[in-house]
């Protein structure tokens, strides 16, 4: 793993932390439960899924650039299944999926996700070919 590819895990990191933090907070200030719908578990996976599919990427990178596209929405594919088969059971429950349940896996999710664009274009766009 390089520099600038742990610079980037570290921010994500903290990136996280702080929309966590203001996630519970506005959870709290609603009077709703703060750690229901494994919101912990949703922000741990997808900080470990991203970390996981950029390291990959990463360690492609300079053999594959060609294929670092689909690398990508192969990750974001293995995400998705990771909602459909740890998260999704247990949202429909109550046989319906609140805006609660959904928000606390679809913002961490988004956060990671945008993150993660925003770094491997900028990835791609300093390639040299």
């Amino acid at each position: 793993m390089n520099k600038t590819t742990f610079k980037f895990l570290t921010v994500l990191l903290l990136v996280l932390a702080v929309v966590f933090s203001a996630h519970l907070f506005i959870l709290q200030n609603k009077e709703i439960p703060i750690f229901a719908d494994r919101i912990v578990l949703s922000y741990l996976l997808n900080y470990a899924m991203a970390a996981a599919i950029l390291i990959f990427i990463q360690s492609k990178f300079n053999k594959k650039s060609s294929h670092t596209g689909f690398i990508f929405l192969a990750g974001s594919g293995l995400k998705f299944l990771v909602f459909f088969l740890v998260f999704y059971p247990f949202y429909r429950e109550d046989g319906t999926m609140s805006t609660l349940e959904f928000a606390a896996f679809f913002v961490p999710y988004a956060c990671c996700l945008i993150l993660e664009v925003t770094y491997l274009s900028k990835q791609l766009n300093n390639q040299d070919f």
